[in-house]
């Protein structure tokens, strides 16, 4: 397959080089660092004690070694849990030695947020914010207030903004837009909902978020978001096949669990 040289399509690391390292720890956000990533993905929870966490699940079942949902648990629980030793277990009846356990021990935003402003270049983060949780508008109001202290929740101008709030909720994005009107905001979909279908996007949303299986599926729809002026990132987007879709396509940046992998494939390597 010729490689598509867009080099304008921003590569984000979803979850940090997450097919390589465990998903939301250090250890995934620095090899994507390391691996030249634009853009750096991840989900936030809030615990109950307050502090915002990188965890994709409701519940640390799956991603590891405890039980319990991150809203019921404090952060001082979730730091004396392994988030790493999991990974090993998908294709290896041998746990990987992922070394120090700081680069596997629970996440928060603050320590990621560090980690971009240490990094040396450029990198940008996308939030996403998890709903429904019992804690509800209380996550957008600490993310915002996170975001101030590191100078990044009032961008003079959109277009420049390092961060940018991603969900499937468009509540969320709403209540983002409210308190921070030029933080750019990134509707995530699965399927395209009838008031949708013309390329618009709900209040309080600026980029559309479609996953990878709606534009395999709906490629016009693309041309449609475009059409009514909208970028477009897409997600999960991992498959050579997918990547050159959406190059084709030129959507605007494409959220991988491989980074490295798909900056070679756009000639940026």
């Amino acid at each position: 397959m010729t490689p598509a040289r867009q080099p304008h399509i921003q590569v984000v690391a979803h979850r940090g080089a997450s097919e390589d390292a465990p998903e939301h720890t250090l250890a995934a956000y620095m090899k994507a660092i390391e691996d030249g990533a634009d853009a750096l993905e991840c989900d936030v929870r809030l615990t109950a004690d307050g502090h915002l966490v990188c965890v994709h699940d409701r519940r640390v079942n799956r991603t590891s070694n405890g039980r319990g949902a991150v809203s019921a648990l404090e952060l001082a629980d979730l730091a004396a849990l392994d988030f790493g030793t999991w990974k090993g277990r998908e294709d290896s009846t041998e746990s990987p030695d992922w070394g120090d356990p700081s680069l596997t021990s629970v996440l928060t935003l603050e320590r990621l947020l560090e980690l971009v402003a240490d990094s040396g270049r450029r990198v940008e983060l996308a939030i996403e914010t998890k709903h429904p949780t019992r804690w509800a508008g209380q996550v957008e109001e600490k993310l915002l207030r996170l975001l101030d202290r590191f100078g990044l929740a009032a961008p003079a101008d959109p277009a420049e903004s390092p961060v940018r709030i991603m969900s499937f909720s468009a509540r969320s994005l709403n209540r983002v837009a409210a308190a921070s009107p030029t933080l750019p905001t990134v509707y995530l979909m699965q399927f395209i909902g009838p008031r949708l279908r013309d390329g618009r996007l709900p209040a309080g949303a600026r980029i559309a978020g479609p996953g990878i299986r709606l534009v395999r599926n709906h490629p016009t729809y693309v041309e449609r978001l475009h059409r009514a002026g909208q970028r477009v990132h897409v997600w999960t987007v991992n498959e050579p096949e997918d990547v050159e879709l959406c190059a084709r396509l030129g959507v605007e940046a494409i959220i991988t669990n491989r980074p490295r992998q798909v900056l070679t494939q756009l000639g940026r390597a």
